[in-house]
């Protein structure tokens, strides 16, 4: 089952746009290796699409030049988000090279310009700086869907953000505790929680939140940690 433009456009997509998010929703059914178990056309269009989507309810992404989705997967949300924004250029970052292959099809499917994927650890990815091909203080907004706790993201995002840049992260329920270890690993990383968003993607999803963190300071010397250390021996 296809995805109309008709639908697309209801989500306030451009007809240009709404073209390649039908293509890439069609490539991604005929994934043999999807990475995700939601590839059906009209499942996909809530679960993937319309999520991603909703990360535009934070202002300071629909505003950003360069983007970095951490933990792509499939390519989502960085994928919708090129194409929904492209005076953007919208980095899908992940560390297994299946998955960034994956990425590679469906932008070449959607003709999505604006996007590339890098295979590499958020970790290796910001010690390297902007001028000798990393990611270091280079972005103004880094996203991640699915991906791990606050002080995680937190860790990750921070040295690859330029000062006034965002984290803007998907997560589920609130939880208290979790928000307060994310908020302890922001304080020591120069950075700050901003807000968090309450979203409702599509009409049966729940508990849907967005948490924006902001970079006020230079990220301290040591980070980023060696890869892994961040997940084994969180901060917060």
């Amino acid at each position: 089952m296809s995805v109309s433009r008709e639908t697309l456009a209801g989500l306030g997509l451009s007809v240009a746009a709404a073209g390649q998010i039908q293509r890439i929703l069609g490539a991604l059914a005929a994934e043999p290796d999807p990475h995700t178990t939601v590839t059906e056309p009209q499942a996909a269009l809530e679960v993937h699409v319309a999520d991603s989507l909703s990360g535009l309810e934070a202002g300071e992404l629909r505003a950003a030049h360069r983007i970095a989705d951490l933990g792509s997967g499939a390519g989502f949300p960085g994928l919708v988000l090129a194409v929904a924004l492209p005076h953007a250029q919208v980095d899908l970052v992940d560390s297994a090279g299946r998955k960034t292959a994956v990425v590679d099809r469906l932008i070449q499917a959607g003709d999505v310009s604006n996007a590339r994927s890098i295979t590499t650890r958020a970790e290796e990815l910001g010690s390297v700086p902007a001028a000798l091909g990393g990611g270091r203080d280079a972005y103004d907004a880094v996203t991640a869907r699915a991906v791990g706790p606050l002080a995680l993201l937190v860790e990750y995002a921070a040295p690859l953000l330029r000062e006034g840049g965002v984290l803007v992260a998907w997560k589920g329920a609130r939880d208290a505790d979790e928000e307060a270890a994310g908020d302890a690993a922001a304080r020591e990383l120069g950075m700050a929680a901003a807000e968090v968003l309450s979203v409702q993607p599509f009409e049966s999803s729940e508990n849907r939140h967005l948490h924006v963190f902001r970079k006020r300071s230079p990220t301290p010397p040591g980070f980023p940690r060696r890869p892994g250390m961040a997940r084994k021996r969180p901060l917060g």
